[in-house]
């Protein structure tokens, strides 16, 4: 059996990169729904259904364990998933999320004033303030939702001039409140961490996704050794996307770095 990683788009590959560099034994598998990306701006019952949908095709190709590497859906439809659909479709299926691990991070980093960018429906959800106040009830916590960032890193254009004053625009506030947590809330961010980290006092801690869902991963892993057991550690994957263009396999390259070799293709689905 294997482990599925999904994402409403293609920075999901960023959570998989990170994840192959600790945990490349495995066996993955990956959905991208470029297709219908962002979810950001969408209604939280469509953002259900199409994680719904995903999960399903992910378990129908053997997935054990499944990632939503995806902010948005984490935010949304995660806690409907797991309460609700697994345990009626799916009691054997284990599904997580991004936001926990990444919450975890800030708080083994210590902090009290936290600031939070993602998208529109990650920021409206306030799932990241509500889960850091389960813990830090007195942490500052601001948000702001950044929704220019994740086409302009699709497209390439980290190095445009445009993309640092969208980011000196965006950021403003939290600059001049001189935050000491900033939480890249979107899998894509971590592209552009070094320009973020470059606005901000070296004592500011940026906290990108991908190293702490890997690291949440392996320990979960450790701790379920009945799920660890029933993995298979051939170290192949399988790439889904549900559209294609000749660019994906560009961004795909973006987002794995050297992880993306020549036999790596991405097969079209619909779901």
């Amino acid at each position: 059996m294997k482990i599925g990683i999904f994402d409403s788009g293609l920075g999901g590959l960023a959570i998989l990169k990170d994840i192959l560099k600790l945990l490349p034994q495995y066996d993955y598998v990956f959905l991208g729904d470029n297709a219908r990306t962002p979810y950001g701006g969408r209604s939280p019952y469509v953002i259900y259904e199409f994680t719904k949908r995903a999960i399903d095709f992910l378990i129908d190709n053997d997935c054990r364990l499944i990632i939503v590497a995806c902010n948005t859906a984490s935010a949304v439809a995660l806690r409907k998933i797991q309460q609700r659909y697994l345990p009626d479709k799916h009691p054997a299926k284990k599904v997580l999320g991004v936001i926990r691990p990444t919450v975890e991070a800030v708080v083994e980093n210590g902090g009290s004033h936290i600031a939070v960018i993602g998208t529109y429906a990650t920021i409206r959800s306030n799932a990241f303030p509500r889960e850091i106040r389960k813990i830090l009830p007195a942490a500052k916590i601001y948000q702001k939702p950044t929704p220019l960032l994740v086409p302009i890193i699709e497209e390439g254009e980290i190095d445009w001039i445009g993309t640092n004053l969208l980011l000196k625009r965006y950021l403003k506030r939290f600059i001049e409140k001189n935050i000491d947590t900033l939480v890249l809330g979107c899998t894509h961010y971590g592209l552009i961490q070094e320009k973020i980290r470059a606005l901000f006092q070296e004592n500011t801690r940026i906290i990108s996704q991908g190293n702490a869902v890997a690291e949440k991963l392996k320990s979960y892993l450790k701790q379920h050794s009945e799920i660890e057991k029933q993995l298979s550690q051939k170290g192949k994957r399988n790439l889904y996307v549900t559209d294609m263009n000749q660019r994906y396999r560009k961004v795909a390259q973006l987002f794995l770095k050297n992880h993306f070799g020549n036999r790596d293709t991405f097969s079209l689905i619909r779901i």
